[in-house]
């Protein structure tokens, strides 16, 4: 990576307004930000628009009936350890009432997130435990007070649903408590169809100027929304500087994945994810790579280092992760194998035994004398003993792993433990 890519990602990731490339027009700088800034919205309305356009509706539930795997292509990063369940509300009309079933010593979550990706609320087993029970659901502006009251930034909002399947044998008695999610409102207008991240600058910014009039951004945003209000309110801008910054925008998309600080052969989530506040940056490089990710605080999320810290792995070779016999985490635990495409997205991929991720539900798991847990990664099956614990790979091309711990103890969350590194074999 040269220097120009370098200080561009840096820019990115730190969000440091203002920082310019040597002999760079400050307007390519403010376009390269507003690009980052407007993505949250843009990749939350792209999901929306592929989930209604398979027949879903506003204000009402959609249950997924089986666990994702290499076909889903709709939200990147997906897990293989839950049902999802998914609302798209709109609260322009009203409150809208959501249900959650009793779901004794099950995992469940119901993350409601905003228009810019922030999670306003995470219900579920972490904060209410197995109980379940009726919540409102309310708008900006909506008085409306109670302890089962809950308040979203933004007039629509993205309701998304994990419900664990433990092993093979529990998906029925699994889908039996999905069922008992449910969300009702009043009845939605389809909202409008949006342009997607690749669309030509002039284009997206126009795309992100009615986002951000339908699902404004905080008070706290207004001074970066007022130094960008050519490209995210209405205004001139200058063409080329625009294009200079967008490209500027998507070079860092690509490559913000394998930038990032891995810490024995992992890169552990920041405290904010979740709840991003001005990390507009990071904000940005989540939506991208792992839309509607949970509050560390509900899930950690550690992306593999990869090869040559990368992020990436491309080796054909045999791959070995280790695990201790106990994991400091009150829920559950898996890695996730994912290919890698070239815009910087992950998901699943197809493979001889359909298996997409390994972890504590998996059945015939060969844990050694001691307890500890050798898995295996390859593009091929290791054989022998080592069958029994394989993640397949891709059988070409570049792939990614993220190892997901769901109610993790203070030790995690703190960095007191860490993984040992997955190595090469």
């Amino acid at each position: 990576m040269n220097r120009r890519e370098l200080l561009a990602v840096a820019g990115a990731l730190g969000f440091a307004p203002g920082l310019a490339l040597a002999g760079e027009d400050p307007s390519a700088t403010i376009a390269r930000d507003a690009w980052l800034f407007a993505l949250p919205w843009i990749e939350m309305a792209t999901t929306r628009g592929r989930v209604l356009k398979r027949g879903a509706r506003t204000n009402r539930i959609y249950h997924r009936r089986d666990l994702s795997d290499h076909q889903d292509r709709s939200v990147t990063t997906p897990n293989n350890d839950t049902l999802y369940s998914l609302a798209w509300i709109d609260l322009t009309q009203g409150p809208v009432t959501l249900t959650i079933p009793p779901s004794g010593k099950r995992y469940v979550s119901a993350a409601i997130l905003n228009m810019f990706t922030d999670n306003d609320v995470v219900l579920g087993t972490r904060v209410n435990g197995g109980e379940g029970g009726v919540f409102t659901i309310v708008g900006p502006g909506q008085s409306l007070e109670g302890d089962r009251v809950v308040r979203v930034l933004t007039p629509h909002a993205w309701v998304l649903v994990r419900t664990l399947v433990d092993g093979p044998a529990d998906m029925a008695a699994a889908r039996a408590v999905q069922s008992g999610f449910k969300v009702s409102g009043s009845k939605a207008a389809k909202p409008p169809a949006y342009l997607e991240r690749d669309a030509e600058p002039d284009a997206y910014f126009a795309t992100a100027r009615a986002l951000l009039a339908a699902d404004p951004p905080r008070a706290v945003d207004a001074a970066f929304v007022q130094r960008a209000a050519g490209l995210l309110t209405e205004g001139p801008f200058d063409a080329a500087a625009m294009a200079a910054g967008v490209a500027q925008a998507k070079a860092i998309a690509r490559l913000a994945s394998g930038r990032v600080a891995f810490i024995n052969g992992w890169s552990y989530p920041k405290p904010n994810l979740g709840f991003h506040g001005v990390d507009y940056g990071y904000r940005a490089i989540v939506a991208l790579q792992g839309l509607g990710a949970l509050p560390v605080a509900e899930a950690m999320y550690m992306k593999a280092a990869g090869d040559n810290d990368t992020g990436l792995y491309d080796g054909d070779g045999l791959y070995r992760l280790t695990l201790p016999a106990q994991l400091p985490l009150d829920g559950f635990w898996s890695l996730s194998m994912y290919e890698a495409t070239p815009d910087g997205q992950y998901f699943f991929t197809d493979n001889p035994i359909d298996r997409y991720a390994i972890g504590d539900r998996t059945p015939g798991l060969k844990r050694q004398a001691d307890g500890t847990l050798d898995l295996w990664i390859s593009r091929t099956d290791p054989g022998g003993d080592r069958s029994a614990n394989w993640l397949p790979a891709p059988k070409s091309g570049p792939f990614s792993m993220t190892l997901r711990t769901y109610l993790p103890r203070a030790e995690l969350l703190s960095g007191q433990f860490r993984f040992a590194p997955i190595v090469k074999v």
